[in-house]
């Protein structure tokens, strides 16, 4: 089978490179030259762990390519799959589908034979009869159907996540379009993977759904990483108690400073969103949308506080940007709330990621200062804050900290180090809902 993968964005990328590791001959097809150029080059355009490899290894094998040229290979499409971007649509908070509809309207110039159409990206209910309303007006003589096909892919693990999903969730409408995507994912299949059939509206829910609930369950556990701070409990023990319970589990159950990333900011508010179109109330969703805002400002009150409320003047060392570790994004990451604050109060920021550092250039102050290491980061500081819990950053001592730095206080939002590691080694320590925090 033949498919074609419109974006070679995050998900696009990763589908088609695991697609074509199926057997299957795949073509993204992307409308940004220098990014298709980079690819064809050999250069992979964002961080994902073993991605450069896996799709070295289909190029090399002739299942995998990329191109700017949509006409042809979606007229050879045995389905194609729309993976375009669907950000959150500026004054409203809906999402924006104008790339989407717009990736629907070429593609249905192009059509030759049966093809399904299937949307990869987010998108909200009614997406998918959209799509096919668009389709039909545009070709009225073409033979497809639409499907949706919502990806469950975890920045950092992929590969891993389509490779070996819980689950695969499809919206299909006819017998045909199940056929077709029942035989994409037969390798899958074979694994006893389950795959889930539904209607188009279901499929399209479920991934909103899905993300918001994770959403939430952050968010509560940071509300009771505060209330275990009040009361002198410890967040981690109740975190186990709690995931020990196979009702609740033990999965995104890990205090920080709030969420962040490409899904669940733009997810969850574009379900409350849809929610008030219809006239229903996802108040649940609502309050963590707020609090997680709320959450990350209060961040940086910690720092601020770690340095006598002062921290004009002072250097604070920054480990880590991404949003979470072994990625680059930086979309929605508690650094652009807590490094401007920060650095409004006149804070002398330096700071270090090991994968993220260009992609945060253009969206932090200008004045911040980029480092090559985390011990050139801590080096003279007299504020050390840990933002992304980077496994180098792990491997370092309270004691190999306290010798760099000029100051002693650490503020460790994502509790990776030990506090009676900390206070032997003589530093005063913040951390999330534990003993010893400030």
């Amino acid at each position: 089978m033949n498919i074609t993968v419109i974006g070679s964005g995050y998900v696009g990328l990763v589908s088609g490179a695991c697609f074509s590791e199926f057997g299957f001959n795949v073509t993204c097809v992307d409308k940004d030259q220098s990014k298709i150029d980079r690819l064809n080059a050999g250069e992979i355009p964002i961080y994902e762990p073993g991605l450069d490899d896996l799709v070295a290894r289909n190029v090399s094998a002739g299942r995998l390519s990329f191109t700017t040229e949509l006409a042809k290979t979606v007229a050879n499409a045995d389905a194609v799959f729309i993976a375009v971007g669907t950000p959150t649509r500026r004054g409203d908070g809906h999402a924006d589908l104008s790339y989407v509809y717009a990736a629907a309207e070429e593609v249905a110039q192009h059509l030759d034979g049966y093809t399904v159409i299937v949307t990869k990206s987010t998108v909200p209910v009614g997406t998918g009869r959209e799509v096919f309303n668009i389709v039909k007006k545009t070709n009225p003589t073409a033979e497809f159907d639409v499907a949706s096909n919502p990806e469950f892919l975890r920045e950092g693990s992929a590969i891993n996540d389509f490779m070996r999903p819980d689950r695969v969730v499809v919206g299909v409408e006819s017998d045909a379009a199940r056929d077709v995507m029942a035989a994409l994912y037969r390798p899958l299949f074979l694994l006893e993977t389950p795959i889930l059939f539904t209607s188009l509206e279901t499929s399209e829910l479920i991934k909103y759904a899905a993300n918001a609930f994770l959403a939430v369950k952050i968010s509560y556990i940071n509300q009771m990483a505060d209330l275990c701070e009040a009361v002198g409990a410890d967040v981690h023990d109740v975190a186990k108690g709690m995931g020990l319970d196979k009702r609740i589990g033990a999965k995104f159950l890990h205090p920080g400073p709030g969420y962040g990333g490409s899904c669940f900011p733009k997810d969850t508010l574009a379900l409350v969103k849809t929610a008030e179109d219809y006239s229903r109330n996802v108040t649940i969703v609502e309050d963590v949308v707020r609090y997680n805002a709320e959450r990350k400002l209060a961040m940086a009150d910690r720092v601020i506080n770690s340095a006598d409320g002062n921290v004009a003047g002072k250097t604070i060392a920054v480990l880590g940007l991404a949003f979470k570790p072994e990625t680059d994004d930086m979309r929605d990451s508690p650094a652009l709330d807590i490094l401007p604050r920060l650095a409004a109060e006149g804070a002398v920021i330096k700071a270090y990621d090991p994968a993220a550092m260009d992609q945060a250039k253009p969206l932090l102050p200008a004045d911040v200062q980029y480092m090559t290491s985390a011990t050139e980061c801590l080096q003279d500081a007299d504020v050390a804050v840990v933002i992304t819990e980077w496994n180098e950053f792990r491997a370092l001592t309270p004691q190999s900290i306290k010798d760099v730095m000029r100051g002693n206080a650490i503020v460790d939002l994502r509790n990776i180090f030990d506090p009676a590691a900390v206070e032997k080694a003589g530093l005063t320590y913040q951390n999330i809902g534990r003993a010893g925090t400030l």
